[in-house]
């Protein structure tokens, strides 16, 4: 298969792509890769199979894809491939929840001599460690590569990158219990997809419209949640995103729980946990499970509630993802102390404790933690993060925490 015709069978697996036909779209792709000699080509359809995966939550064959686009990236011999290529891999190990990987990939990009590529995939790599290092509750490195992610999209006029950055601040402002702002950041992306979306993917709108529900769900707006939340499963339905599905059914699980109505809460929780079981999802999985037991507890039945917590708890300890660990603990600890457990109390207790050190999630001004109710915060230029009202009242113009850190001696 020569160039041309190559070129022509990636548009033509594009326009099935495009039109919702994806199996027939995988179909022109795999045979230019099993036919096709052009090495660019190759490269190309790669990349196409890579998105597909991912966007169909097939995610061990996205990185299967990813692997074999940085062989064909190392024959070619050209960065602006190779970057895309590492770009590729990092966001397959994103997916899979393998943070370390992904952050280890992400610096590899970075690392890379300067491209032609670079400038435009600067605020992807970026986005993707951010959510990397979200994914494992580092909330100032999330904060700092969001915030990179962000100015790559104002100085690249790339609304799509903006879109997608400010829908995982809103994540990360929903983790942390500043609800405003978890609120905003996909309100934002939402007039992103309004103003400049004709040509997008419905996926833009469909995500905006996922962390909206969840916001609104957090801050007590149930029936806003529930729109939203069925305008982007209805999205996520028509184009088989199953990544999506499980997102919002666990979303409709939490608004049911938030409801009291647990008898429609559980087989939701059931249905995404299978999904996000096939597609790989652990911490999703996680999430889940934190659902199910918060329901057990307020069925009190407990020792179903220690049994999906201790299933979460390990598989929040394989992707280290500390604040749900946390989490879990203080669950942990409240089902203790009714029972009478004091030597498990105990345990609970400290690791709570260790937690909350480990992920900084206090004020460094009041010393009170951050994300234990929802109350607005503020970010310095550091990316350290107080209460706003700690900010006002203290009127400090430097970070106290790099203060601290920075009179603390050094060893010759």
């Amino acid at each position: 298969m020569g160039q041309d015709q190559t070129k022509q069978q990636i548009e033509k697996g594009l326009q099935l792509y495009q039109s919702n036909q994806t199996e027939k779209a995988l179909q022109v792709w795999m045979k230019v890769l099993e036919k096709g000699s052009d090495l660019v080509g190759r490269f190309r359809v790669l990349g196409c199979l890579v998105t597909a995966h991912s966007e169909m939550g097939r995610y061990k064959e996205m990185l299967k894809f990813a692997v074999v686009q940085i062989d064909t990236a190392r024959e070619l011999e050209d960065a602006d491939f190779l970057l895309e290529s590492y770009l590729n891999l990092a966001r397959s190990n994103e997916k899979l929840c393998e943070f370390h990987k992904t952050i280890s990939y992400c610096k590899t990009c970075l690392g890379l001599p300067g491209t032609r590529a670079g400038a435009q995939l600067g605020g992807q790599v970026s986005l993707s460690m951010g959510n990397a290092f979200l994914g494992l509750s580092l909330f100032q490195k999330a904060l700092e590569s969001f915030e990179k992610a962000l100015r790559y999209a104002h100085n690249n006029d790339d609304t799509m990158l903006e879109c997608r950055v400010c829908c995982s601040l809103g994540s990360f402002y929903a983790q942390v219990k500043d609800y405003e702002k978890a609120l905003f950041f996909p309100c934002k992306a939402a007039e992103l997809v309004n103003d400049y979306g004709k040509g997008w993917s419905l996926k833009y709108r469909a995500m905006s419209q996922y962390h909206m529900a969840v916001a609104y769900r957090l801050l007590g707006h149930l029936g806003s949640a529930m729109e939203c939340c069925e305008e982007s499963m209805k999205i996520a339905l028509q184009h088989g995103d199953r990544p999506l599905q499980a997102l919002c059914l666990l979303c409709f699980a939490d608004i049911h729980r938030s409801r009291g109505d647990l008898e429609t809460a559980f087989p939701r929780y059931d249905s995404a946990m299978s999904i996000m079981t096939e597609i790989g999802n652990r911490l999703g999985q996680v999430h889940v499970l934190l659902g199910v037991a918060k329901c057990w507890i307020a069925r009190k039945v407990l020792d179903k509630a220690l049994d999906a917590i201790e299933k979460a708890q390990d598989l929040a300890e394989e992707v280290g993802n500390k604040l749900s660990q946390l989490k879990l603990h203080c669950l942990s600890e409240g089902i203790c102390r009714s029972k009478g457990l004091q030597r498990e109390l105990r345990a609970h207790v400290v690791r709570f404790h260790e937690c909350v050190e480990e992920t900084e999630l206090y004020c460094g001004l009041c010393g009170e933690s951050i994300g234990e109710k929802n109350s607005r915060l503020q970010a310095l230029p550091c990316s350290h993060i107080f209460h706003l009202r700690c900010l006002q009242n203290n009127g400090t113009r430097s970070c106290p925490n790099c203060r601290r850190s920075s009179m603390k001696p050094g060893f010759v």
